[in-house]
């Protein structure tokens, strides 16, 4: 049995969680498998998976090399005309989570001003 094989609900999973840039390849009896969750709890469903496969990690055929773009960040430069509100709409997330994002800079939610980085959680 191949490695694939063996660790095919592994591999399932991680598709079926929407894993991006999902890379699974056999290398000198490993399995190495990349790419990056769209959250910490995608990350940790995937070592639970494998935790079940293989209880007491003891097989070492396996390296999961998974990152998480949960918490990140994009930065945004304020333009004249701009709103929190309408540069949430353009990324797709809250004007409060962009508000909650920058307190450091912003202390008024209503008051921003061209030219300001803004930090832009991704949704």
């Amino acid at each position: 049995m191949s490695l694939q094989e063996k660790y095919k609900e592994l591999t399932d999973l991680a598709s079926s969680l929407g894993v991006a840039n999902l890379q699974v390849r056999e290398q000198d009896n490993v399995l190495y498998i990349d790419g990056t969750a769209k959250s910490a709890a995608d990350k940790e469903k995937l070592w639970d998976s494998y935790g079940t496969l293989d209880p007491d990690y003891r097989s070492a055929d396996v390296v999961m090399n998974i990152e998480v773009t949960e918490g990140t960040t994009t930065e945004y430069t304020v333009k004249s005309g701009d709103s929190l509100s309408k540069i949430g709409k353009d990324h797709g997330v809250s004007w409060q989570d962009i508000f909650e994002a920058n307190k450091d800079i912003i202390k008024n939610p209503d008051l921003i001003q061209p030219g300001w980085k803004l930090k832009i959680p991704t949704s």
